[in-house]
């Protein structure tokens, strides 16, 4: 009897569906175009890219040039947190995050406290795996400038109170990131409602491509 694989790690991967990569097909042999040339090659890719744009954003509710692509998750997280806190460094060097981030997000603030002099509060979650908003709010000093919680974590799904999390910081005015990457395409997201200012998404966690990733960044922030 042939023996069957059965795939079930979809946290970490998942195929790419028929349709996505029918959709694809076209751009590498016939819409080829560099879409930053003026030519007629580089309009069309770059309508392409635009409506590309535009179809990210109405997932999270942004707008489309407040969505920048990337090459995943990992890099849109590094971007968001190294980019806040590099541009803000006047106003204060304190972060706040959880211990349960990706690698991504845990790799980039310990980069920052071994060799740019931030301070890191890494906080820890309750049996459930989640945070609780109040450790959030008590961990919050004059010089915070960045919190960023992971949406959904990728070892045991536990959602986090993201709206609770992004109230405290706008009343605090600090930005709030949120790495999403396990999140988009399978919960409903809404930026605004939710307080979110940063959010890093990668495609290949809902039946995208590999190496597609994009960063939601509030305008006036990049």
């Amino acid at each position: 009897m042939e023996k069957r694989r059965l795939y079930m790690d979809y946290s970490a991967t998942t195929p790419v569906k028929q349709e996505v990569v029918d959709a694809m097909m076209p751009y590498f042999t016939e819409t080829f175009g560099n879409a930053s040339s003026f030519h007629g090659f580089g309009r069309d890719a770059k309508n392409v890219l635009d409506k590309s744009r535009a179809q990210v954003a109405s997932l999270i509710n942004a707008k489309s040039n407040e969505i920048y692509f990337t090459a995943g998750g990992t890099e849109s997280d590094n971007w968001a947190i190294e980019g806040v806190a590099f541009a803000n460094k006047a106003k204060g060097n304190h972060i706040i995050t959880s211990k349960i981030e990706h690698h991504a997000v845990l790799h980039t603030c310990e980069y920052l406290e071994k060799h740019h002099g931030f301070e890191v509060t890494y906080l820890d979650v309750d049996a459930e795996g989640r945070i609780r908003v109040e450790d959030v709010e008590n961990a919050i000093k004059d010089n915070t400038i960045l919190i960023t919680i992971m949406f959904a974590n990728n070892e045991v799904g536990t959602i986090q109170p993201i709206k609770e999390i992004g109230e405290i910081c706008r009343k605090n005015g600090i930005l709030f990131h949120t790495d999403a990457v396990q999140a988009v395409g399978h919960i409903p997201i809404n930026i605004s409602e939710q307080n979110i200012d940063m959010l890093s998404l990668s495609a290949h966690k809902f039946h995208g491509a590999k190496g597609i990733g994009a960063l939601y960044a509030k305008k006036g922030i990049i």
